[in-house]
């Protein structure tokens, strides 16, 4: 097993992202992913790889585009709304049926906003990252070793379900430094992309990307195939964190770094004699839907817990069919939640429903 190194997240990720096979990273500057880029430039080079400061972000998304359709592994990284511009972009990325890896360390918002830590971007992430009929599959670190391990995770679900896939983070876990391995799963391979546009030799018929159809009915065909793809990545794909479930009365659910805030508070809260369990969606798309409705069998609450004015609520309400109330804590701008006021929320929603 490769040695631990004392990494900060930024630079762990892209060191990862050149691990799983990336060998193209097109992107722009803004605070606080800056250092993905930075890494990215003296490292690709040395490699054999090519990286690339577009003009722009909507620059850097198409070359994605471009390079995805080759079918080598490509990516770009940004901060909040820096993606946002990139949102056209992944629409066509999408709608071409292609994979890449597109990373969101996220900041304050909305507007320019600040450049400390948010989750803000979960609603962009998982509702309305570009225009149309189509979903990515979104991954949520909570620690800088899951963010090494999420980029070859990524990769690969992107390759296998021909989509993007995000890895949404936020500033504190790309400016944060920890011990990380950052090693090769067993067997990785890159599998062969017979689709790709790589040239024929005289073999066989044209491959051709594109995500423009004129007939309505051709289009409509094409995104109810894609939704039935889409169905098979919710069915197998969806993963959470359960801790203390089983006998939970208070089900604290949170996802990134936030849930990190929250283990604290939830020991505390065991060390009190309060039963509270813990959620945390890995992919907040899909959304393991069935985590929370096999909780909401025992448990009377829910409690989320984000750096957002409550985005994931929806998501949980729904999860659980509204069987269940679903309250919300949390702080935005770039606030981050402290243990202290988590355990007092879980004391005070306990206190109402025992």
């Amino acid at each position: 097993m490769a040695e631990k190194v004392l990494m900060k997240g930024n630079e762990a990720l892209a060191e990862a992202a050149i691990q799983a096979g990336c060998r193209h990273f097109f992107g722009y500057p803004i605070t606080p992913q800056t250092e993905v880029a930075a890494y990215m430039s003296k490292r690709m080079p040395k490699i054999g790889g090519t990286y690339l400061q577009a003009e722009s972000e909507i620059a850097a998304i198409n070359m994605v585009l471009g390079a995805a359709s080759a079918g080598v592994r490509a990516m770009t990284s940004s901060s909040s709304p820096g993606i946002s511009l990139k949102s056209e972009g992944v629409s066509y990325i999408a709608g071409s049926d292609l994979p890449c890896l597109i990373v969101n360390v996220e900041r304050g918002g909305p507007g320019l906003g600040g450049i400390q830590p948010s989750q803000s971007d979960y609603w962009q992430a998982t509702r309305a990252l570009g225009h149309g009929d189509f979903q990515l599959i979104v991954l949520a670190p909570s620690t800088v070793q899951e963010m090494v391990d999420f980029v070859f995770l990524a990769f690969d679900l992107a390759d296998t379900y021909r989509m993007p896939a995000m890895i949404l983070a936020d500033g504190m876990l790309g400016q944060m430094m920890e011990p990380v391995v950052i090693e090769k799963p067993e067997n990785h391979n890159i599998p062969p992309k017979t689709w790709a546009t790589t040239g024929t030799e005289c073999k066989r018929k044209h491959n051709i990307i594109n995500s423009l159809y004129l007939k309505p009915e051709e289009l409509n065909e094409i995104n109810v195939k894609r939704f039935e793809r889409y169905e098979i990545v919710k069915a197998k794909e969806a993963r959470a964190e359960c801790l203390y479930t089983e006998d939970a009365d208070l089900i604290v659910t949170a996802f990134g770094a936030t849930s990190r805030i929250v283990k604290s508070a939830v020991k505390a809260a065991r060390e009190k004699g309060l039963k509270v369990g813990v959620i945390r969606p890995i992919t907040l798309w899909p959304f393991p839907v069935e985590a929370y409705k096999k909780a909401a069998k025992t448990a009377k609450a829910f409690l989320s817990v984000e750096m957002n004015m409550g985005q994931m609520v929806d998501d949980v309400k729904l999860a659980i069919d509204c069987s269940r109330p679903v309250h919300f804590f949390g702080h935005t701008g770039g606030v981050i939640p402290t243990p202290a006021e988590v355990l007092e929320n879980i004391e005070k929603i306990l206190g109402g429903v025992q």
